[in-house]
């Protein structure tokens, strides 16, 4: 039987992609954001077990900005986690997306898929309790005149977040 090497944390640190992971905690009616590490960008279980070892008993969500390309949401719920990423073509590129479509159980689309506008998949009513309904998300996932970044700093302006956002975004 052939026994399959898993990186060393060293290997995925050199193969982390540009962007960011934060993670944004809302206890006591305030908000403060923090850096995830790099290794979640490419590796959705660090992402999700960082997030969950940050308890809470408010809302916990993690923001995910890939190489440019793409943002995924993540928020631990009981019993699993809520998933969202601005597009589903991007699995066809990037592990991290495609492990988002895995565990959301959605096929990966086809290569004529390429050109099309964006395809958010997922839970699209994840913010919605934090002032983001999910037809309001849908259409600025699908913004192509903006980047992750701009996508992300936008749902942290609606949800309350921004400038806690901005400030660890800013400090990387």
């Amino acid at each position: 039987m052939a026994v399959q090497s898993v990186p060393a944390a060293s290997e995925v640190r050199e193969s982390a992609l540009p962007g960011f992971a934060v993670a944004a905690v809302r206890e006591d009616g305030r908000w403060r954001c923090s850096s995830l590490s790099p290794e979640a960008l490419v590796d959705l279980d660090t992402a999700i077990t960082e997030l969950r070892g940050l308890r809470s008993t408010g809302a916990v969500l993690g923001l995910l900005d890939v190489d440019d390309e793409f943002f995924v949401l993540l928020r631990p719920v009981p019993g699993g986690v809520s998933l969202m990423v601005s597009d589903a073509v991007a699995a066809l590129d990037y592990d991290v997306a495609a492990d988002v479509l895995d565990l959301l159980r959605v096929d990966l689309p086809g290569d004529d898929t390429l050109e099309d506008d964006p395809w958010p998949e997922g839970d699209l009513s994840i913010l919605a309790d934090l002032g983001l309904p999910a037809d309001e998300l849908e259409v600025l996932a699908a913004e192509v005149e903006l980047y992750p970044d701009e996508q992300l700093a936008a749902i942290g302006r609606r949800c309350g977040f921004a400038d806690e956002l901005a400030e660890v975004v800013g400090n990387r």
